[in-house]
């Protein structure tokens, strides 16, 4: 874990998640390309790929692109800087802070922050984090929203909104508590506590982990053994999952419903005769 210094710094560092204040980047904040069946969303607005208005414009715009291409399956979200995401951007909440306005004004930025969150996480596309610095407040919550992450041992992870007063609105407390458990959530959030990846891991925050050197070729292979899978199966078994998480939802029918689906594809039906035939022999 990061001392007690370093969390103090963190808090002071923005209002609402920690961030450093930064200039405007002329380029986009996210980059995207797609190739081989994976849409790579690079954060690249430095130092810290802080969060405003036009960063949320921009993973929408990138999820219409990568969600509107069929060759799709997997979206691989990663950091061109140091840190994964340290949050909002410093000017940005300062501009909305010191007024009633301003202060509605930032709730109405978290709502569509919540939207763009849950969109990825609705996606039928499988989002893997891969996180190699410091992913704190809203950067985690973006991190939380994805459907697997990878972590460096080195990396911070939390939510410390707690000691400015406020909470991670942008459904932090919602995903930490159903991936880690009630204990685990509140002990993080509660005390707004950050933690390396190692112990991200052990706490269930973080899926695998690996040494920062290694956290590239670790996340290509998680990556490139998803966007080998059918994009169907993914998509159905995405599905399931969810109706586990609903309890209005019958999650036994949803999977009889989407097994129907899948072994009337052609594809289905050509895994499956290869698989049968290859046993036979």
């Amino acid at each position: 874990m990061v001392n007690e210094r370093s969390l103090t710094n963190e808090a002071r560092s923005a209002a609402w998640s920690p961030a450093m204040a930064h200039p405007a980047a002329a380029s986009p904040p996210i980059s995207l390309s797609i190739e081989a069946g994976v849409a790579v969303a690079t954060l690249c607005r430095p130092p810290v790929n802080a969060i405003d208005d036009d960063w949320v414009a921009r993973l929408e715009e990138l999820l219409d692109d990568a969600e509107g291409d069929a060759r799709v399956r997997v979206l691989w979200i990663r950091s061109a800087q140091r840190v994964f995401c340290a949050g909002a951007d410093l000017e940005f909440m300062r501009q909305r802070f010191a007024t009633d306005d301003g202060r509605r004004a930032m709730i109405d930025f978290t709502r569509r922050l919540q939207q763009v969150y849950a969109r990825i996480e609705r996606s039928a596309l499988v989002s893997v984090a891969e996180i190699g610095g410091a992913a704190l407040g809203g950067g985690f919550e973006l991190a939380l929203a994805c459907d697997v992450r990878v972590v460096a041992d080195e990396a911070r992870l939390g939510l410390p909104e707690a000691r400015l007063g406020l909470l991670p609105a942008a459904g932090g407390t919602q995903r930490m508590t159903r991936i880690c458990g009630e204990s685990v959530a509140r002990r993080l959030i509660l005390g707004a506590e950050v933690v390396q990846g190692a112990e991200a891991v052990g706490l269930g925050l973080a899926q695998w982990r690996a040494p920062a050197a290694e956290l590239r070729a670790t996340a290509c292979g998680i990556v490139e053994r998803i966007a080998d899978l059918p994009g169907a199966a993914l998509r159905e078994s995405k599905r399931c999952i969810a109706a586990a998480l609903d309890s209005r939802r019958d999650g036994y029918e949803v999977e009889l419903e989407g097994s129907g689906a899948l072994l009337s594809l052609e594809e289905t039906q050509e895994r499956v005769r290869r698989f049968l035939d290859r046993d036979a022999s």
